[in-house]
């Protein structure tokens, strides 16, 4: 038996890596509390995605309801497959950088402590499985936001001849700047898991994700940004725009394409790497260019409101540089731009998402 464990797995990205890896012949092992739903609401919850799941992939899924927090409930679960586990990938967090402020002790003991929870048992029962942690641009902090931007008419932007401007590479430094408590939590995991790659050998990559996006998300306004600006649109909601004009920039990559470059990890793994990983400049937009595609793509049009504050901490401009990572997988190319993305989106959820009084 040769068993994938997803943690996370009723979200956008857990739910995409079990289908993908059960449909190449995996069984997988999901790990799932629907914390979304305390974190967000009842509208955020995952309990549809492991439902479907459960449905559609039968006797290759089996589901557990297990917090990462839960030491002795993660080890006993590692100790009843041990070596079977060829693949971990890390996809449970708590996700927002605003949600983070109003719970740092939750928040990093879910993203931080959780981690190491896993890290720790693939070191000790599994230690020939890959792991997979899906980590985040905030690990930069606001730094970004020094690069020189131009404002044009819908976006901020750099100069062609800047060096970022084909995307943030991994070099840029993490400190000396503010990063949320969100990005702090994600940053200690993120080390950690580079840690155990290269102190301890085990096959580690943090993939540091911009816009992660598809018609799995389940949409609200602190987490999912163009499913939610789809869901606004479709909803006829007021969707709320918080400083920088309503420019700033985003790149997007499908869960689609997230799950291959896993895959593409999976098959030839290394240790301790980092991976921005991103639409880069074949898929990014700003806020007032995903509203206009999402009035464009729903044919209603959006209700606005602009607040002059912006988010603390938020990125101005995040296109991600996947240089590296095509360096080292080659193969591995993106399949979906933005309009594409939303139209799915929009397809997807038309049954869903309607308007109420």
């Amino acid at each position: 038996m040769s068993v994938v464990l997803v943690t996370g797995s009723g979200g956008l990205i857990g739910s995409e890596a079990a289908r993908h890896f059960a449909g190449i012949g995996l069984d997988v092992l999901g790990i799932d509390n629907d914390m979304r739903a305390r974190f967000y609401g009842g509208e955020a919850s995952t309990a549809n995605n492991v439902r479907r799941l459960m449905q559609d992939l039968g006797a290759a899924y089996h589901h557990e309801h297990m917090d990462i927090r839960d030491r002795e409930g993660i080890s006993r679960l590692f100790g009843r497959y041990r070596r079977d586990i060829v693949l971990v990938v890390h996809a449970a967090a708590q996700p927002s950088h605003d949600w983070a402020a109003s719970d740092p002790f939750t928040d990093f003991d879910i993203n931080a402590t959780g981690t190491l929870n896993l890290l720790q048992n693939v070191r000790e029962q599994c230690a020939d499985a890959p792991f997979i942690h899906c980590s985040t641009n905030k690990v930069y902090g606001d730094r970004p936001n020094s690069l020189p931007f131009v404002e044009l008419d819908t976006r901020w932007e750099l100069e062609p001849s800047n060096p970022y401007y084909e995307g943030v590479t991994e070099d840029m430094p993490i400190d000396g700047c503010l990063h949320s408590i969100f990005g702090a939590s994600k940053l200690a995991a993120d080390i950690m898991v580079q840690e155990y790659g290269r102190y301890f050998g085990l096959k580690t990559a943090c993939f540091r994700a911009g816009t992660l996006t598809g018609p799995a998300h389940a949409a609200t306004e602190l987490h999912g940004f163009l499913a939610y600006v789809m869901r606004c649109a479709m909803e006829r909601r007021t969707y709320n725009l918080y400083g920088y004009h309503g420019k700033q920039v985003r790149d997007a990559i499908h869960a689609h394409d997230v799950v291959a470059a896993f895959e593409a990890f999976f098959r030839r793994p290394r240790s301790g790497e980092v991976y921005n990983l991103g639409g880069g400049r074949h898929a990014n937009v700003s806020n007032l260019e995903a509203i206009a595609l999402a009035e464009k793509i729903s044919g209603n049009e959006m209700r606005v409101t602009y607040h002059e504050q912006n988010r603390i901490g938020d990125h101005i401009w995040w296109v991600s540089s996947m240089a590296k990572w095509r360096s080292h997988y080659p193969s591995w190319s993106p399949t979906y731009d933005v309009p594409a993305t939303l139209v799915e989106i929009y397809e997807e959820n038309m049954g869903n998402w309607k308007p109420t009084r």
